[in-house]
């Protein structure tokens, strides 16, 4: 047997051999696995998402069910120190009214979730716009900064409050009572929280639009329009996912601000924020029923902000790869 000799393999390290391409959200994934806080925010969030849209469906329990029979008991964790009213039939305990808390927290995420996704869609819309027409408008940059300025004055948790007493019952009339209450939630925390991503993406585009790709495109004709869409928005687009993880935790802290104020959704429709308001009054007799929704805003906030460090660290092409 002769040896083929003809196209030998070449060695390992050797300068010639060819280059496997890599695709470079294979190496943002890469560098965003190797952060284990993003990682567990990750598996919380997806995990704290799965419980409250397909926990319903499995759980099955009306959370709005009166069980005057039922009421009070006292979460199945209880039983480790002695405690008897517990059952494995509500292993979150009920209320004073019977209702099941664990049903109701699902309940609950649902609507704080639903909340803090939409209005961080349209925050970020809003101010990635701004921003862009901003950086790469000189005209409209002043106004629009000043605006920018304007919002970053007022006091967003108070005009908040306000537009909640003004706007409340007419949309609730024209939309329902839940419906009414979902859009003048997500509107009213949608533009009051625009202005750190404007001013962020403001800033990129004012040195993007100095590169030489850009001013080339520009001195061939390129419509603006093209220019933004092919050139600044993809160069854009790690800042704004970023922006996008912190808009989400703070759209929820947001909402359950407002609900646990009173100024939310209807009593009978449990988010977050009202299942932690209506379990203030009897907090020293009951404390496991404010612990189980604040546990579960806070965990979502931390899951989120650690998403967002592994995000920023992920797409920054100085740190990835190291």
């Amino acid at each position: 047997m002769t040896e083929n000799t003809a196209n030998p393999p070449l060695p390992a390290g050797d300068p010639t051999a060819p280059v496997v391409d890599r695709n470079q959200w294979w190496d943002v994934w890469a560098q965003f696995r190797s952060h284990k806080g993003a990682m567990a925010g990750l598996i919380f969030l997806v995990g704290i998402t799965l419980f409250c849209l397909v926990g319903p469906w499995l759980w099955g329990i009306d959370p709005t069910t009166l069980d005057i029979r039922n009421k009070d008991l006292r979460p199945i964790v209880n039983a480790l120190w002695g405690v008897e009213n517990v059952s494995w039939a509500h292993p979150f305990g009920t209320d004073n009214l019977g209702r099941d808390i664990m049903a109701q927290t699902m309940q609950g995420g649902r609507i704080s979730l639903a909340v803090g996704w939409t209005a961080m869609i349209l925050a970020i819309v809003i101010g990635t716009f701004i921003g862009v027409v901003a950086g790469y408008f000189p005209r409209l940059d002043g106004l629009l900064m000043r605006l920018t300025d304007l919002f970053l004055a007022l006091p967003l948790l108070p005009l908040l409050l306000v537009m909640m007493l003004l706007f409340r019952d007419p949309l609730r009339a024209a939309f329902g009572p839940e419906e009414g209450i979902f859009i003048l939630i997500v509107i009213g925390i949608g533009i009051t929280s625009w202005m750190q991503t404007a001013r962020i993406v403001r800033g990129d585009v004012l040195a993007l639009k100095e590169r030489e790709y850009v001013l080339a495109a520009r001195s061939i004709g390129t419509p603006s329009r093209r220019v933004i869409t092919r050139h600044l928005l993809p160069n854009v687009l790690s800042p704004i996912m970023v922006s996008a993880t912190l808009g989400l935790a703070t759209a929820i802290i947001t909402e359950s601000a407002v609900s646990f104020l009173g100024l939310g959704f209807p009593p009978d429709y449990p988010t977050w924020g009202k299942l932690l308001a209506d379990a203030v009054p009897r907090m020293v007799s009951f404390p496991e029923r404010v612990i189980w929704p604040g546990l579960a805003i806070s965990l979502t906030v931390l899951a989120v902000n650690y998403i967002g460090d592994g995000l920023r660290d992920a797409l920054d092409p100085r740190i990835r790869g190291q």
